[in-house]
């Protein structure tokens, strides 16, 4: 058995149809537009009796095919892809063997109430998805900048919370040490340590520190009390750090400097939604992504168009006014592609047009699903005509 290529079934008559979909097919295309093609073959006949059936040939990401059976099955479960293919601009078709006009006339049968998950529900998901990247387009305008633990720790003073950045402005947090406060969930007491800080602090003049190492080396006392401070240091931005903070063994006697409130939770959640955002920002398509012209935003224009492509499509489907493949509505999609429409408006649009669409499949009178029999009787017709078999 030979391997079923595309150049194999054309060689051999065995294309029943193929067309340009994608952009090109509903007006949409810009200058930069793939060419996006997709055809139904049928298999040689020892190929279907024995165990060579191939269901679906990827020539390339862009070019895809379905042998006759597996296109039936599509459309059954109403594909919006093959329901697509099915309704082409003429201007699109490259080719059409005569049997393929037998599913043509029976293309409205194939629409179904099943369209609204079909077509809708693949827009829901993106809105959903537009809905995340709204939050991470959130990140990118406001919160590109990773905090460290530090921006968690809030200092108590009374009834009032002040971070902890904007309270110390006079302990350097290397020579400080933190303890627990007991039963008190997240609550921490802070010392300093004075004579560290005397002795290393870089910031005190280098003479000033070795006369302090001096005179304590003298008297035969220690160095400080050696806190480990309030955090880890020169972890890096993207180094694995610790969500706590470094307690530390203080001596009795010693007298907080002030409590301190840790929001641990909110530290976590803001590491995992900056990986997130940073995983986003990685793997993100950088050519679909738009700014929008009212604020810089960016969005996925083309994945925004095609959700309000789809939603639309949905609407007319459940109207009764069939699969409308190009776009009457095209040049505002393309604005929507373009970024004319920031994304907060365009996920408003499309709850709305789903809610719309909802409630014109509610009232319409499209049958449930498709007939089964529609599917076998087409299939056996097409393969005995084709197989020369009475």
């Amino acid at each position: 058995m030979k391997q079923i290529t595309h150049e194999f079934l054309v060689e051999n008559g065995l294309i029943l149809f193929e067309t340009i979909v994608g952009s090109q097919a509903y007006g949409t295309q810009t200058p930069t537009s793939d060419i996006d093609k997709k055809f139904v073959y049928i298999l040689p006949q020892d190929y279907i009796l024995g165990t060579g059936y191939v269901e679906q040939i990827n020539v390339d990401k862009d070019y895809v095919g379905w042998e006759i059976r597996r296109f039936l099955e599509l459309m059954g479960s109403n594909n919006p892809t093959v329901l697509e293919l099915l309704n082409s601009p003429e201007d699109c078709i490259v080719s059409k063997h005569p049997l393929f006009d037998d599913i043509i006339a029976h293309k409205d049968d194939f629409i179904t109430k099943i369209c609204k998950d079909s077509f809708g529900g693949y827009a829901r998901q993106q809105i959903k998805k537009a809905k995340g990247l709204d939050k991470k387009q959130n990140w990118e305008k406001d919160k590109v900048t990773r905090k460290d633990v530090l921006d968690f720790v809030y200092v108590i003073e009374g009834k009032k919370s002040i971070p902890w950045k904007v309270w110390n402005t006079r302990y350097n947090e290397k020579f400080c040490g933190v303890v627990n406060v007991p039963n008190a969930r997240d609550l921490y007491a802070v010392y300093f340590d004075v004579d560290a800080n005397n002795c290393f602090n870089e910031k005190i003049p280098e003479h000033m520190r070795e006369v302090a190492k001096a005179w304590r080396k003298e008297e035969g006392e220690s160095m400080g009390f050696g806190y480990k401070g309030l955090v880890k240091t020169g972890e890096g931005a993207n180094a694995a750090e610790s969500n706590q903070l470094r307690l530390s063994s203080i001596p009795k006697g010693q007298t907080p400097i002030c409590n301190v409130i840790y929001n641990k939770d909110g530290y976590t959640m803001h590491c995992k939604d900056y990986k997130e955002y940073q995983e986003w920002l990685e793997n993100r398509n950088e050519a679909r992504y738009v700014e929008t012209q009212e604020h810089g935003q960016r969005i996925d224009g083309k994945n925004m168009m095609h959700c309000m492509r789809l939603i639309r499509m949905a609407q007319e489907i459940g109207a009764g006014k069939g699969i409308i493949v190009r776009r009457p509505d095209a040049q505002e999609l393309l604005s929507f592609r373009r970024g004319e429409v920031d994304l907060t408006n365009l996920i408003e649009m499309a709850d709305q047009a789903i809610e719309e669409m909802d409630n014109i499949f509610d009232n319409s009178d499209l049958p449930n699903k498709v007939n089964p029999e529609l599917v076998n009787n087409l299939l056996v017709k097409i393969r005995k005509e084709f197989y020369g078999i009475s």
